[in-house]
């Protein structure tokens, strides 16, 4: 019945924000349903929440506070609602935490990465006195301790062990998320195709007229829109009078809408059966998925985003590379499921590959009215590698003025959130897109050298936990059984453990790949600061640290 509930006022939310975002309602909607999100929030138990809260992260819009701060965002009040619901209760039950403070401390690289993270953390504190403006110092602080504390509390109930209740703890409760991961990925990847579908019957003011003025104000406030209207977005690809779609879907611009995708695709390999080694009748299936995987590809290549191109590269490397060192030094260790399951992961790789001669035609295609011809394409991917190219010039030039910044302030950089002290811009450009182009050097130009290794630790370890879980999966399978087992139900835990483990398993494969291809692309921008983005990479994340992993 209580799923049921979520499920209707889930589909409520959808509802009026598309009557909100279209302008059939007014804006100030916005502030009731706000409203309505903080009293389901307050009610329901945490797991719904962080349900209902995953699905709904494109969805989550301003609230017109007043008419000069109107870009407060609802979700970062439902983070705190939920944080402090699922506090409460650790503080009040203090055995309860000192137990829970003797379980994860048992597992070291777990304590490595909450010290690596705490560090960060005093870098950011301690980068506010070099900097130039202080309160967007501050601010900035503020807005990535908003994350912190969602991504604590989805750890925390990833890592909690199976338990005799129907509250959705440990594994089962991780499956639940991933699942409902699918959710939002479907909903952008739907709304991308409609904006491709309209490029064919409207013109470019229309469109602006639209998008520009209508929906991103409503969605993101009217500081944004006139950010994206009158200084510049990243939706149009320019080529003389040729004029093409990228396609960004319900986010700011056209980069964190493919990472958004790419972070959710692993959702898709989990509950589809074409990576499962033993099920020969589900062809019907797997068709479908193959399909769905296709379309998921096609919208991420239609986004223009030429570093997700590039970054594609680096994947199949990186899955040449997993495989050779599998077959040389973990055969004994890896199963032969989990190593068929990665082995076919290539194959999925060609789909991205193959979706290019789809794309083809619609770039070459007459959007906006205006016609074009057919090689459109071509010189967007021959730019890739073209260093005189606009783009292409712009930020190596920005790559050289952040070099020369972090040999100037090495210690605690320009001060986080005041990155375009570096090029000698006004601060609020931060919020137009000015950064470093390489979220690594970004990171070190704002705290320091020595923060930037620290980040690059941080994700290295994320990297390698991600790999030993997987590799090490049939053990925790026996893990699983064992922590059913005591349950006392021999019915259903061969199915629960056997479907929950073939789950887990796909999941950390595909994890392997996709959130690499996101840290590669982020070699070129740092689009994954965008709140959606953000917030739906640390879904991954905060599963790979934590699932207990086998010793």
């Amino acid at each position: 019945m209580k799923n049921n509930f979520l499920n209707w006022f889930f589909v409520v939310e959808i509802i009026l924000f598309g009557l909100i975002i279209t302008g059939i309602l007014p804006r100030e909607t916005a502030l009731y349903l706000g409203a309505a999100l903080v009293i389901y929030f307050l009610a329901a138990r945490i797991d719904d929440s962080l349900v209902f809260f995953v699905r709904s992260i494109p969805l989550f819009l301003a609230m017109p506070l007043t008419a000069s701060f109107d870009n407060f965002n609802i979700w970062r009040i439902l983070v705190v609602i939920i944080f402090l619901k699922w506090a409460w209760p650790q503080v009040k039950n203090k055995i309860k935490t000192l137990k829970n403070i003797s379980y994860f401390s048992h597992d070291r690289e777990i304590n490595t990465i909450v010290i690596l993270l705490l560090i960060l953390l005093l870098f950011a504190i301690l980068s506010i006195i070099p900097a130039p403006d202080k309160i967007a110092a501050i601010k900035r602080i503020i807005f990535f301790l908003n994350f912190a504390i969602f991504g604590i509390v989805l750890y925390y109930k990833a890592a909690d062990p199976v338990k005799s209740d129907d509250h959705g703890a440990g594994k089962e409760f991780v499956k639940r998320l991933i699942k409902n991961s699918m959710i939002p990925v479907i909903i952008v990847a739907t709304v991308g195709y409609i904006q491709v579908i309209s490029t064919y019957f409207i013109d470019i003011y229309q469109f602006m007229r639209i998008w520009g003025e209508g929906i991103q104000c409503r969605q993101f406030g009217e500081q944004w829109c006139n950010i994206a209207v009158q200084l510049g977005n990243t939706w149009f690809a320019y080529y003389g009078e040729q004029l093409s779609l990228r396609v960004f879907s319900l986010f700011p611009d056209s980069h964190s809408f493919p990472q958004f995708v790419l972070l959710g695709i692993p959702a898709i390999f989990a509950i589809s059966p074409l990576l499962i080694t033993n099920r020969p009748k589900l062809r019907i299936k797997r068709m479908g998925f193959i399909t769905l995987l296709s379309l998921l590809f096609l919208i991420a290549i239609l986004s223009g985003t030429r570093g997700i191109w590039a970054a594609s590269v680096g994947v199949v490397l990186l899955y040449f590379g997993l495989m050779l060192y599998m077959r040389k030094w973990e055969l004994t260790k890896l199963s032969y499921d989990n190593f068929v399951s990665f082995k076919k992961l290539g194959w999925c790789l060609v789909i991205f590959f193959a979706m290019f001669a789809v794309a083809f035609p619609i770039f070459s295609s007459p959007q906006f009215l205006i016609g074009k011809s057919d090689d459109i394409l071509k010189q967007r991917l021959k730019s890739i590698i073209d260093f005189g190219e606009t783009s292409n010039a712009q930020r190596i030039e920005i790559w050289k003025k952040t070099l020369i910044s972090i040999k100037e302030k090495p210690f605690l950089g320009v001060g986080i959130g005041n990155y375009p002290v570096v090029l000698k811009q006004d601060i609020r450009l931060a919020k137009a897109g000015s950064s470093a182009h390489n979220l690594y050097l970004h990171v070190a130009a704002e705290m320091g050298i020595l923060a930037g290794i620290i980040f690059i630790w941080f994700l290295w370890l994320l990297f390698k936990r991600n790999y030993e879980i997987f590799i090490n999966l049939a053990k925790i399978k026996s893990d699983l059984y064992y922590d059913v087992k005591s349950r006392g139900d021999h019915v259903a835990l061969r199915d629960r453990g056997k479907n929950t483990t073939d789950f887990l398993r796909i999941y950390f494969a595909a994890t392997l790949l996709f959130v690499p291809w996101v840290l590669i692309y982020s070699l070129t921008d740092i689009a994954i600061f965008d709140e959606r983005a953000l917030l739906f990479a640390l879904i991954p994340i905060s599963i790979i640290l934590g699932i207990k992993k086998a010793n």
